[in-house]
């Protein structure tokens, strides 16, 4: 491997190698990049040959840490994400908007579903598909994320089905309807998503600690996992939103929605630490 550069040495391993004409001095520099870099890492070695050699390129150009490497390897190869999708995927700062996720999970779920809900949840979503202008209704805003729901579905992770919009839900003789309900594959549990074109108020974690006990009691089938909510708002303050979350008993997670990604710089020193981290990627 230590001439892995030479251009001759790369022609002639190509030509001993049927169906394989030789390699371009870009993609033998490219070999050398990546047996350096995961070479002394045999998880990670390991978990590269899962993937297409266009993935890892990108993920090794564009990721330097190892987590964060290892997080679109696995998810790469559990979501099967297209070069595109990756390459989006990783432009959008999913893996940060992730790790800085607001729920309160760690008390309101079992163990075992902890870290799975966690990766369902990003700390902000980025619908520039949706094509709205500055100045728009929620009922507008649920209109555009339905009709394009595929992109929609994608932008949650890509784990959800599609169940409705303006769910109904009945009690004591009145209505009430869930902005859109989806139902996560994975935890097998239904998901009310709330859309909220203003920023996060306290009394929306109210709101949906109702929708949830009237899921889990009407509408959950047997087998089925307890209701999580996620409240999408367009702005929120984080410590308005470990208040509201702190008592509640139900599962939610308040994330806000961007038309273009926006991670503030300054919430890149509150990622959790490596031990976390890792216990996270092992759901994945």
């Amino acid at each position: 491997m230590g001439k892995v550069g030479c251009g001759p040495v790369g022609a002639g391993f190509a030509e001993g190698v049927p169906g394989i004409r030789g390699f371009s001095a870009s993609n033998l520099w490219r070999m050398r990049l990546f047996f350096e870099a995961y070479a002394g890492n045999i998880k990670l070695a390991s978990l590269t040959r899962e993937i297409g050699w266009t993935h890892n390129n990108i993920i090794l150009e564009k990721c330097k840490d190892e987590l964060q490497r290892e997080f679109y390897i696995r998810m790469t190869r559990k979501m099967g994400w297209t070069v595109n999708v990756l390459t989006h995927q990783i432009e959008n700062q999913t893996y940060e908007k992730i790790l800085l996720n607001q729920v309160n999970f760690d008390k309101t779920l079992p163990e075992a579903a902890r870290n799975q809900a966690k990766l369902a949840v990003k700390d902000e979503y980025t619908f520039d598909f949706l094509e709205l202008g500055e100045e728009f209704s929620e009922r507008e805003l649920e209109r555009a994320a339905i009709s394009r729901i595929e992109e929609f579905l994608r932008q949650m992770g890509g784990v959800f089905a599609f169940v409705g919009s303006q769910h109904r839900l009945e009690v004591a003789g009145e209505e009430f309807f869930i902005d859109i309900l989806l139902y996560h594959r994975a935890l097998k549990c239904l998901v009310a998503v709330e859309l909220k074109v203003g920023k996060f108020l306290p009394e929306y974690g109210g709101k949906m600690q109702f929708y949830l006990a009237v899921l889990d009691d009407k509408v959950r089938m047997d087998g089925e996992s307890p209701a999580i909510g996620i409240i999408l708002c367009k702005d929120k303050n984080r410590t308005i939103v470990e208040y509201a979350l702190r008592e509640s008993n139900k599962p939610i997670g308040v994330a806000a929605f961007r038309m273009v990604s926006s991670l503030p710089d300054e919430l890149q020193g509150q990622l959790p630490g490596p031990e976390q981290v890792a216990l996270l990627m092992e759901e994945i």
